[in-house]
């Protein structure tokens, strides 16, 4: 398979380029606007290609999407932060090509998705928290993943409320689930989900040790999609 990654400069790029070699597979191109000695330009890759893996930034969703619709090429989206307009052309485009668009690309993460949820609906009446902690450098807050399992929990508590960093003078809701994030140090990424009743707690943890299984992740979702027809792809189908 022929991957063009765009992004290819930044610290998950190099990442994805080294895991596309180890898997037997050939980068097609290498773009990132930021970084000298690579194309600059996604527009200009003319490189024959079988895949888009995109670690770039969130604000060339409308560059990225109007690319892969002009090739024709299927894109793993492994950028977060995006807002609704950036969600909505990522959807509007899923319905000519192929999208896979995940918050976090860890096969552990969609593992603690789904146990969370069989907890969540174990426990209705439970309190829910969810702790993130990422490095001090990392933009969006909470974390694009943090929010995808808040709302996979929406899905077994439809009358939740997500709460994003608690402050102020006012009791907890029971509806509420919670998001704190943490940003310190080098931390890769913890995600933890505590279900709590009066009587006793489940802490649901997820630890990345290293920025590599997202590379990882990232490049089987590329070989999960290589054929498939048009439309919006996550973990929950890769996982199946």
């Amino acid at each position: 398979m022929k991957i063009i990654v765009n992004g290819a400069g930044g610290h998950m790029g190099r990442f994805v380029c080294d895991v596309i070699r180890e898997t037997g597979h050939e980068i097609a191109a290498e773009i990132d606007k930021m970084t000298d000695g690579y194309l600059h330009n996604l527009a200009d890759c003319t490189a024959d290609a079988d895949m888009i893996i995109d670690f770039s930034h969130h604000a060339g969703t409308h560059e990225l999407m109007e690319y892969a619709l002009e090739r024709h090429l299927p894109v793993i989206v492994c950028t977060t932060g995006q807002d609704e307009a950036e969600k909505t052309e990522i959807k509007a485009a899923a319905d000519r090509i192929p999208v896979f668009f995940s918050a976090n690309m860890s096969l552990g993460v969609a593992t603690l998705v789904n146990l969370a949820k069989q907890t969540a609906a174990l426990f209705p009446n439970a309190d829910i928290e969810i702790v993130e902690q990422h490095h001090n450098r990392k933009l969006d807050a909470p974390s694009g993943t943090a929010l995808m399992i808040a709302e996979a929990l929406c899905e077994v508590r439809p009358d939740a409320e997500i709460v994003e960093g608690r402050a102020g003078q006012h009791k907890r809701e029971k509806n509420e689930i919670g998001i704190a994030s943490l940003r310190l140090g080098n931390v890769v990424g913890i995600h933890e989900v505590i279900v709590s009743t009066e009587s006793q707690t489940i802490t649901l943890k997820h630890e990345a040790h290293s920025r590599k299984l997202f590379a990882e992740g990232a490049v089987s979702a590329a070989e999960f999609m290589l054929g498939k027809p048009a439309g919006l792809y996550t973990m929950n189908e890769m996982t199946k």
